[in-house]
């Protein structure tokens, strides 16, 4: 099956518009994971993706290093992955172009994962993943990153971490940008 995919998709490629010239490029991210996706050692995996100008520039299928003990910790970990990479990719924009983004915009498909985000309180039963991700919850402190909720049909980042269906593959593949290039 992964050869006949390769095989007819060779002439796929990312297709880039061109904006004008003042108009301002919006820095928009989705992140996504599987909850226990492998079955072997039932470790997630995390999908993130970038889109500048509604083209996607970066994407990330990477396993998750630990066990997750809920959907909401292993949404959490990917949605790190994502704060760190648009941090990066903000300085690279500003480097290309002169200004960075004022913010970056994410799109996560977890509620709970967006509310412990915002949620000022200390719940003891989220210490473990409030210690290792402290840095998204100081990011959105200080503004450098919005985080918005999106349904899941939504989540473009889907198509990085699990099988999809033929249609829905077609159907996300199209949106990322990914066609016939020839």
């Amino acid at each position: 099956n992964i050869l006949r995919y390769i095989k007819g998709t060779t002439n796929f490629g990312c297709v880039y518009l061109r904006k004008k010239k003042n108009e301002m490029v919006e820095l928009l991210g989705y992140s996504d994971s599987d909850m226990a996706g492998d079955v072997d050692d039932r470790k997630s995996t995390s999908g993130v993706e970038y889109f500048l100008g509604g083209s996607i520039v970066s994407w990330l299928s990477q396993k998750q290093k630990v066990v997750t003990l809920s959907s909401c910790e292993e949404e959490y970990i990917a949605a790190a992955t994502m704060v760190c990479q648009s941090v990066c990719l903000g300085r690279l924009l500003g480097d290309l172009t002169g200004k960075e983004p004022e913010r970056v915009v994410l799109n996560i498909d977890d509620e709970s994962t967006i509310s412990l985000w915002e949620n000022q309180m200390h719940h003891g039963r989220c210490k473990h993943i409030d210690t290792r991700y402290r840095y998204i919850r100081e990011c959105v402190e200080e503004s450098k990153i919005d985080v918005n909720y999106i349904c899941t049909d939504d989540q473009l980042a889907d198509i990085l971490t699990r099988s999809l269906g033929r249609q829905k593959f077609v159907k996300m593949r199209r949106r990322i940008s990914v066609q016939a290039v020839k």
